[in-house]
Formats: structure tokens, C-alpha cells, sequence
């Protein structure tokens, strides 16, 4: 009986023991996680190495993981964005300070010819601000988590035809005619049609402003495929190109925010259509994937 007793004495004091152990070790960590520079690299470590302990160290450090992750990505985030607004600025300003050093022109100039030349200049210097607002605008409506798109049955083929259509004279003015390939029997899917029309028009602006040559767009099935060849092939990066600001190197000519393919995208993803990307050599395709 002495024995037992003995014995129950010695597992209530390991027991005791282990419990204060435990306790002590809990605490270090509540410490730890409260005093822990959220900047800082430091794990957890533990100095009781029993199964539960060292699981609860293991999935406190994958939740730091994550969260310096999640951290490093939103500062990268910002940087971008502080970037892309920096070069949007510049962007709009390029245009802004030829149209006000036309207009002064046009106050002091005499001849009706040349005023008119000039005004013209102005127009079309206001009319590249004016372009580079509404991307930007686009770009932070569709950003809005409270931004709702209705979609209904819609003719893909007739809006695809009237957004090109929009852009007429700016293919004249280029001497290109795109190549429009179309099958006979509609495609319709539920959509959109004014956002519908945007996507089709972002990818038509951007292959004139970026394009070397008059672009290709054909629909097969439930895909519409904008292609056209680049001046610069190595300057583009395919992964990147939805990317908002993103701009080749040597694509940034001031004329573009960069938003474009951006909206291309969003508002792709609101309506159900899976949008890609591919280079060959030097033409560029980008295919829209309408749900069925």
C-alpha cells in the first residue's frame, strides 16, 4: 500500500511538474506573438518537445508565413501602385502640355489656316487626356466591389462589329484594315453588351497603339481571337500583360495608361469569359473563351 502511494505521489509531482512546464511554455508564446515585431523574421521555438507542442509551433509558423506573405505581396502592391500612378501622370501631362503650348499658339497666330491646324492639334492632344481618364475611371469602377453587371442574351458577333466599327477612323488614319473572320451563325452568350463592347475595344486600341501591322480577329465556335504582330517582340511578357500598368519597355509612348488589358480582364472575369495570351514570334494573341 506504501508502495502505491509512493508511486501516486511521485505521477501527481511529474504530472505537476509537466503542468508548470506547460504553463510556462503557453505563456512564452502568448509573449511572443505579443511582442513580436511584425517586421521581424523570428519563429516560434519551443523547449517542450512533446507532440502537441511541437504541432502547435508548426502551425503557428505557417499562419507567420502566411501573413509575411500576404504582407510582402501588399507592400509590392503599393509600390506598384505608386509607380503606375506616377507614370499615368506623366502620361496624361505629355498630352495636357501640347495641347495648352498649341493653344497659346493659336492666340497669337494670325493666320486662319494655321489656327485651324493648330485647333485641331489641341482637339486631338484633349481627346488623349480625355482617353486616358476613362480608362482610369473604368479601371476603378470595375474595382468596386459594389459595381454589379447585368447579363442578358447578347449577339457577341453584332456588338464585336459595331465597337470595331467605333475605331474606323482610327484605322483609316493608321491605312490598316483589320481582318475580320466571323462564322455564319451568331455567337450568343450572356453578357453584358456595353461591357461586352469595352473588352472589344480595349483589345482593338491596344493592338493600334502597340501593333506594327492592321490586327487579325476571328471567331471560331465560343472564342474570339484578336491577333496582331508586335515591333518588339522581346519586350513583351505574355504573364504580365494583364497586369494593371504594365507596359513593354519600350511600348510607353504616353499615349496609353496601361489599364487597358487590365479592364480587359476584370471585366472578363465578371462576365464569365476566360481571357489568355500567347506570343508567337512576333504575333501577339489574345483569346476570349465564352461559357457555354
Amino acid at each position: 500500500m506504501e508502495i502505491a502511494v509512493a508511486l501516486l505521489a511521485v505521477a501527481v509531482v511529474a504530472l505537476t511538474v509537466q503542468l508548470v512546464r506547460s504553463e510556462r511554455e503557453l505563456r512564452a508564446i502568448a509573449r511572443f506573438l505579443v511582442t513580436r515585431d511584425t517586421q521581424s523574421n523570428a519563429r516560434v521555438t519551443v523547449s517542450v518537445h512533446t507532440r502537441g507542442f511541437v504541432r502547435l509551433a508548426q502551425a503557428v509558423n505557417r499562419q507567420l508565413d502566411r501573413h509575411q506573405g500576404e504582407r510582402i505581396a501588399a507592400e509590392e502592391g503599393k509600390r506598384d501602385l505608386r509607380r503606375g500612378l506616377t507614370y499615368l501622370s506623366h502620361d496624361i501631362r505629355t498630352p495636357l502640355a501640347g495641347a495648352q503650348g498649341y493653344a497659346q499658339l493659336v492666340a497669337a497666330e494670325e493666320d486662319e489656316a494655321l489656327r485651324a491646324r493648330y485647333l485641331d492639334v489641341v482637339g486631338r492632344r484633349l481627346d488623349d487626356v480625355a482617353g486616358l481618364l476613362d480608362q482610369l475611371y473604368a479601371y476603378a469602377q470595375v474595382q468596386d466591389p459594389d459595381h454589379r453587371i447585368e447579363r442578358e442574351p447578347v449577339n457577341v458577333n453584332d456588338v464585336l462589329a459595331e465597337a470595331l466599327a467605333s475605331l474606323y477612323t482610327a484605322f483609316k488614319e493608321r491605312g490598316w484594315e483589320p481582318a475580320i473572320e466571323l462564322e455564319n451563325d451568331p455567337l450568343v452568350a450572356s453578357s453584358d453588351a456595353d461591357a461586352l463592347a469595352r473588352i472589344f475595344r480595349n483589345l482593338a486600341v491596344n493592338a493600334l497603339r502597340y501593333g506594327c501591322d492592321a490586327p487579325s480577329i476571328a471567331q471560331s465556335g465560343r472564342a474570339v481571337t484578336f491577333s496582331n504582330r508586335v515591333a518588339n517582340p522581346q519586350d513583351v511578357n505574355v504573364e504580365r500583360l494583364f497586369e494593371r500598368f504594365y507596359q513593354g519597355s519600350a511600348a510607353r509612348t504616353g499615349e496609353g495608361s496601361g489599364l487597358g488589358l487590365a479592364i480587359v480582364e476584370q471585366l472578363a472575369k465578371a462576365l464569365g469569359i476566360a481571357v489568355s495570351a500567347r506570343l508567337d514570334g512576333d504575333v501577339l494573341s489574345i483569346a476570349l473563351e465564352f461559357p457555354a
